[in-house]
C-alpha cells in the first residue's frame, strides 16, 4: 500500500489538498493509497508517545501502524523556515527505528509559496530518510509559488503536473 504523507498538522493546509491531488493521480494509474494527516495526530503526542511512552498512546500506534504497514509513501512536504515542519520530524522519530522505514520506497513533494518550492526541507528530509534507510526517489517535485500553481485542488503549472505526472509513475515501478 502507498501511504500520501500530509506533512505538517497545519488546520486546512495546502499540503492536504496537495494529498489529495497526489491521491487522485495514483488512482488515475490504477493504483489505491491512502492518506496519512499529520492533523490526526494527538495533541500531546511528543509527552505521551515518544521515548519513555512509547506505545502508550493508542492514536499514535495506530498511525505508526499505518507507515509500518505501507511500503511506499508519497512525503508531502511543506516548506517551515527554509525546512521541513518539526511535527514531521518528530512523527518519524516517533516511528519504530530501525524497522519502520527501512528498505521501503518514498517520493517527495516539496511545497512552498516561495519560489524554490522547499528544495532545502527536502534534502533535509531526504538526509534523514537515507540514515533511516529509506530508498528516495531521485526525482523529486517541487511545486513553487502555490497560490498560483496549486489551485481549486489542481496543478495549473503544464510543466509542475508533467513532473509529478512522471514521478507517480516511476514511484509505481520503483
Amino acid at each position: 500500500m502507498i501511504t500520501i504523507v500530509s506533512g505538517t498538522n497545519r488546520p486546512e493546509s495546502k499540503s492536504r489538498e496537495v494529498a489529495d491531488f497526489y491521491k487522485k493521480l495514483l488512482l488515475q494509474n490504477d493504483t489505491e493509497s491512502q492518506i496519512l494527516d499529520l492533523m490526526d495526530l494527538p495533541a500531546d503526542f511528543t509527552f505521551s508517545a515518544l521515548y519513555q511512552n512509547s506505545g502508550k498512546n493508542e492514536q499514535f500506534n495506530s498511525l505508526r501502524a499505518i507507515m509500518e504497514n505501507s511500503t511506499k509513501y508519497v512525503f508531502i512536504v511543506p516548506e517551515y523556515n527554509n525546512s521541513y515542519p518539526g511535527v514531521l520530524k518528530a512523527f518519524i522519530d516517533g516511528l519504530s527505528y530501525p524497522n519502520a522505514l527501512i528498505h521501503k520506497k518514498c517520493a517527495l513533494v516539496g511545497i512552498s509559496d516561495g519560489i524554490q518550492g522547499n528544495v532545502l526541507g527536502l534534502s533535509h528530509l531526504t538526509d534523514v530518510l537515507n540514515y533511516l534507510g529509506t530508498h528516495v526517489l531521485a526525482q523529486k517535485v517541487r511545486i513553487p509559488l502555490m497560490k498560483k500553481n496549486f489551485m481549486e485542488g489542481e496543478i495549473q503549472d503544464a510543466f509542475i503536473h508533467q513532473l509529478i505526472s512522471e514521478q507517480a509513475r516511476l514511484l509505481l515501478q520503483f
